[in-house]
């Protein structure tokens, strides 16, 4: 059984996603591989279509694996769990470029799996609640999470967090994260233009408004919640 620490820091054997959502990178020869996508490529159509699953997938979070594996060869890093290299990297000037790569190496599968197809289309029971109480309500969260991504200045991420017992939205730059933070994202929306580019153009609330309205899992965000 792995622990909640080990789940959100990716320890382990094998490669796989944990039940609740959260990266779990095993140690493997590369060392860090990239997962395979939870759904085919077109599941998301038309919020986010096949091709740019494909593009997203299969080019820009590729290569943050391939850019990571190289940078950590012979550094103590690569014996680390792909988030105690996040975390242990965070706030390194001569390390930036090992925090840049993993950090999006980490986020993107977050981001993944949280589009799971099959889960519930709204949230319900203690994440509703907790939503009710911290952001008034589930139309507010959406509006101040879509206000939240269109703040973010250039590429970077908008977040639903867990910060102790309260829900907060925020933005981040680049590859940063809450996690990197030492808090609880329990939902990521990628802002960088080739997120959505291809599908809405410049229209970046118009992404994420369809992204929450319409392909997530909020199963998964409430198992996050409970972790």
């Amino acid at each position: 059984m792995f622990t909640r620490r080990a789940l959100l820091l990716g320890a382990g054997t094998g490669l796989a996603v944990s039940a609740i959502g959260l990266p779990h990178i095993a140690r493997a020869a590369a060392p860090f591989p990239q997962p395979d996508l939870p759904f085919a490529e077109d599941a998301l159509a038309p919020v986010i279509s096949a091709r740019t699953v494909n593009l997203h997938y299969g080019k820009h979070h590729a290569v943050y694996f391939k850019n990571l594996n190289e940078l950590v060869a012979g550094k103590p890093y690569s014996a680390m769990a792909l988030g105690e290299v996040v975390r242990a990297s965070r706030g390194k000037d001569e390390d930036r470029k090992i925090f840049n790569n993993a950090g999006q190496a980490w986020n993107h599968i977050f981001y993944w799996e949280q589009f799971k197809p099959g889960g519930a289309k709204a949230p319900a029971g203690e994440l509703l609640a907790a939503i009710d109480k911290d952001l008034g309500g589930v139309d507010k969260m959406k509006a101040g999470l879509t206000k939240t991504a269109t703040d973010v200045f250039g590429s970077g991420w908008a977040w639903l967090t867990l910060d102790g017992d309260t829900l907060k939205l925020e933005g981040t730059p680049g590859g940063d994260s809450p996690f990197a933070a030492r808090k609880t994202p329990l939902l990521g929306v990628d802002v960088w233009e080739h997120a959505y580019y291809l599908d809405y153009e410049n229209r970046r609330a118009d992404h994420v408004k369809a992204v929450l309205d319409g392909i997530v899992n909020w199963d998964v965000v409430a198992a996050r919640m409970r972790s």
